[in-house]
């Protein structure tokens, strides 16, 4: 009798571990799963930051979209047809022309920092969004970055 029930604990013993076993590998593969699908959802939604200079130095992909940002070049804006507005974005090194078809932000101008989101094709930025200085002083940190990058940046007065 005594040896049935060692067995019968032995076995329970088995079962426990190979139970746990079971929890830790379903959970694992639940993790794995749900990593997966946060990434797939997310590919969408991650837009890389890019000065003109990296546009040039490493040229983005087909489709690939971005942000740009830098100061809209002095003499560039063009208004075309309806909403379209062509310009070139620059970093004082590079610049790279625009397009925007919508509604420029007010306080969009010649010589003030900007950033774009959208895609590059045949050599032009088609931004389907643009977000401009929010006041006479602000500018995207973005912006900020990749002008001090170049040297180029110089604090405003206060």
């Amino acid at each position: 009798m005594e040896a049935t029930a060692k067995r019968e604990f032995r076995g329970m013993k088995g079962l426990k571990k190979t139970r746990r076993i079971q929890v830790i590998l379903i959970a694992f593969a639940a993790l794995a799963v749900a990593t997966g699908l946060i990434g797939y959802a997310m590919r969408d939604g991650i837009n890389f930051f890019r000065s003109p200079s990296q546009v040039y130095a490493e040229p983005p992909a087909p489709g690939e979209v971005f942000r740009i940002g830098g100061l809209v070049e002095e003499g560039s804006l063009v208004r075309g047809q309806g909403e379209t507005v062509t310009f070139r974005v620059t970093d004082t090194n590079q610049s790279v022309p625009v397009a925007f078809t919508g509604v420029l932000p007010d306080l969009f101008a010649e010589g003030q920092g900007m950033v774009g989101t959208g895609q590059m094709q045949d050599g032009t930025f088609i931004a389907s969004e643009i977000l401009a200085k929010h006041d006479e002083t602000y500018m995207p940190k973005e912006v900020i970055d990749s002008l001090k990058e170049q040297g180029v940046y110089q604090e405003p007065a206060d």
